[in-house]
């Protein structure tokens, strides 16, 4: 199955360091698909990521990279979108570093509505650094800082975005990895800042403190907590999965040239 994507790999880089069981190689591969599927040249794509488990997903794939420091991929993407509002740019962030560290850059960055197509890649927990909760966290669950529970209610990335002005915003797992597919191709397509959620399994920082006994039990529990809209939830776990919201919205590169065009006929 990755032959027909190894093109996109830088090979020499292989294999990764995650984790066995680790979602984030799924979904490597499903996100890599989507640009197989649209057809993108490789000279013009962009990735980037900032610091964690995900963000280590650039140095693998072979398009124009950079991995930033923690928090700031977004500051770095929109710096390299406003430049050269003709490439492609996809940013790789982890639910610590998109919604803490780097929080404040994802409300602005969804206000703005600029041309990103942002992927968080949700484990619930800070898997690289040792296991701490972070603001995806579920309530009640465990981590390194929370032994006994994490007593803070997690935020709705999603919501979040779409309250700042994100003009899309989807969400899918590991385990829905070809639906993935098809909603990173969406994000892509919709002319403004779009946010894909991809829930996956950390078993080694994540589930052995929360009762999961082996990676295919957390997919088990992606596959029978997920529904799509219309569907009756049944369990206060469960989360919807497909296309969350869509609107449209002036995007801010167009908005930025159309500025700069008045400003040359103003001073002519």
């Amino acid at each position: 199955m990755f032959n027909d994507i190894a093109q996109y790999f830088r090979t020499d880089t292989l294999p990764h360091i995650w984790c066995p069981g680790c979602g984030i190689g799924t979904i490597t591969a499903a996100i890599v698909r989507a640009i197989k599927t649209l057809q993108l040249d490789q000279n013009k794509v962009i990735f980037v990521s900032g610091i964690g488990c995900s963000s280590r997903m650039p140095g693998y794939l072979d398009f124009n990279t950079i991995h930033t420091t923690h928090g700031r991929a977004l500051p770095f993407a929109t710096g390299i979108k406003a430049a050269r509002p003709e490439l492609d740019v996809f940013v790789i962030m982890g639910d610590g570093d998109s919604t803490a560290i780097g929080g404040n850059h994802l409300i602005h960055a969804s206000r703005r509505n600029i041309d990103l197509t942002a992927i968080v890649i949700n484990n619930s927990i800070y898997g690289m650094t040792g296991g701490q909760t972070s603001p995806l966290t579920p309530h009640d669950k465990r981590g390194t800082t929370s032994p006994f529970g994490n007593l803070e209610r997690p935020f709705q990335v999603l919501e979040l975005a779409k309250a700042a002005g994100a003009t899309y915003g989807a969400r899918a797992t590991a385990f829905h990895n070809q639906l993935l597919t098809k909603l990173v191709i969406d994000a892509y397509n919709n002319p403004g800042f779009s946010l894909v959620e991809a829930i996956s399994q950390c078993p080694v920082s994540y589930g052995r403190r929360n009762k999961f006994k082996t990676p295919a039990d957390m997919l088990l529990w992606q596959k029978e907590h997920a529904y799509k809209a219309g569907q009756r939830i049944g369990h206060e776990d469960d989360f919807q999965i497909g296309e969350i919201f869509s609107s449209q919205a002036p995007e801010y590169t167009k908005e930025y040239d159309k500025l700069r065009q008045r400003l040359k006929e103003v001073s002519r």
